[in-house]
């Protein structure tokens, strides 16, 4: 095990992070925090969004940053825009927080919508990194990662697209899982009822990249209840984008008898609804980690996805992961074909809870935030 160091300071910039947003980013970023205080360390989140009385994350402070002219959800160029207008006095900010909490890192966790870009120095004695969960913007990589003196990603997928970008070593640093997964996870009995009469689910937030539209239209033919929980993020593509695509994925799931649409979950409420699931299938058209299925992992309840990202590797290249793979160009009646092939084999189901269970174990948030801290030591 590694030996925990004296406390740290660290600070996490995400400007739309809020409790229970449905977006990877914002639950990654909690639970790093997380893992950090329980670890006998200081993390402060500062974000610029609206926020609870209550934010719910014990041992984490939360921090407010002034960003005049954003209101959430935005895009990319609203967020530039007033990110450039608003540098200095946004520099000014961090610094303020960095001496009230005793900062020693600063983590901007996107090279946007974590500050990453931002002109201004951070204290000589303070760590600057930036954690790229994708590929940044080129008009924002450029400074950010000149900027950072560390640059984490959550994948290989992500650290072999940024071949090339940056002049600072890349570290792999997984996202954590923020809740724990022995509370939701289910007896083998239920497992099995599960297996046999369970609904399929599917959770994610209003994007055209997690290929929940394709999915809904393509749903014909399940014996079994589909049920899909949409939910709008802080960002969208332009504006209006997110509405437009709830509106369309409604229209779809009304067309096909069994598919039930619902709204946001708490994140508190994601692991047991995960867990009431026979199997999850997570649609996306491209993964940089994929957080949802790993959630689904931990509480054994196996996986269906296409072959894209880091999915592969989360949900495991070989043995038990390989059939719960499909090709991407077979498209939604193949993640179809792959459930149903689970579903009908109890020997199969049964090895397959157990394995992806087990597989995500290894992303408890205590583990993680040591390996955050070695990489930015």
């Amino acid at each position: 095990m590694i030996a925990h160091p004296a406390s740290r300071g660290v600070l996490l910039v995400l400007v739309s992070w809020t409790p229970d947003a449905p977006a990877g980013i914002e639950r990654a970023t909690a639970a790093l925090a997380v893992g950090l205080a329980r670890n006998g360390h200081r993390p402060v989140i500062a974000t610029a969004a609206p926020q609870p009385a209550h934010p719910g994350l014990p041992g984490v402070a939360i921090a407010r940053l002034q960003l005049d002219g954003v209101h959430f959800p935005c895009d990319d160029a609203v967020l530039r825009h007033a990110v450039l207008h608003q540098d200095a006095a946004l520099t000014r900010q961090i610094r303020d927080l960095i001496t009230e909490h005793r900062i020693d890192t600063v983590l901007f966790t996107d090279a946007l919508w974590g500050l990453g870009r931002l002109r201004g120095d951070v204290p000589g004695h303070v760590r600057r990194a930036l954690a790229a969960h994708v590929k940044p913007h080129t008009l924002d990589a450029g400074p950010a990662l000149a900027r950072a003196s560390r640059v984490l990603v959550p994948s290989a997928v992500v650290r072999d697209e940024l071949a090339g970008w940056s002049t600072r070593p890349v570290r792999v640093v997984p996202n954590a899982l923020l809740a724990d997964a022995s509370v939701a996870l289910p007896p083998p009995s239920r497992r099995e009822q599960l297996r046999r009469s369970g609904p399929v689910r599917v959770l994610a937030r209003l994007g055209p990249e997690k290929g929940v539209l394709d999915l809904l239209e393509a749903a014909t033919g399940w014996d079994r209840p589909v049920e899909v929980a949409l939910a709008e993020a802080g960002f969208e593509a332009g504006e209006g984008s997110q509405s437009e695509l709830l509106d369309r994925c409604r229209e779809a799931a009304a067309r096909t008898p069994g598919v039930h649409l619902r709204g946001a979950l708490a994140w508190d409420e994601v692991l047991p609804w995960l867990a009431g699931a026979a199997v999850v299938i997570v649609p996306s058209h491209q993964e940089t980690f994929g957080l949802v299925a790993l959630e689904a992992m931990s509480v054994g309840t196996p996986v269906v996805a296409y072959r894209v990202g880091n999915l592969p590797a989360l949900i495991g290249p070989t043995g038990h992961g390989e059939h719960l793979l499909v090709d991407h160009d077979e498209g939604p009646a193949a993640l179809h074909k792959a459930a149903q092939t689970i579903l009908e084999d109890d020997i199969l189901y049964a090895a397959t809870t157990q394995t992806v269970y087990r597989r995500a174990a290894a992303f408890e948030p205590r583990r993680i935030a040591d390996f955050f801290l070695e990489a930015v030591s």
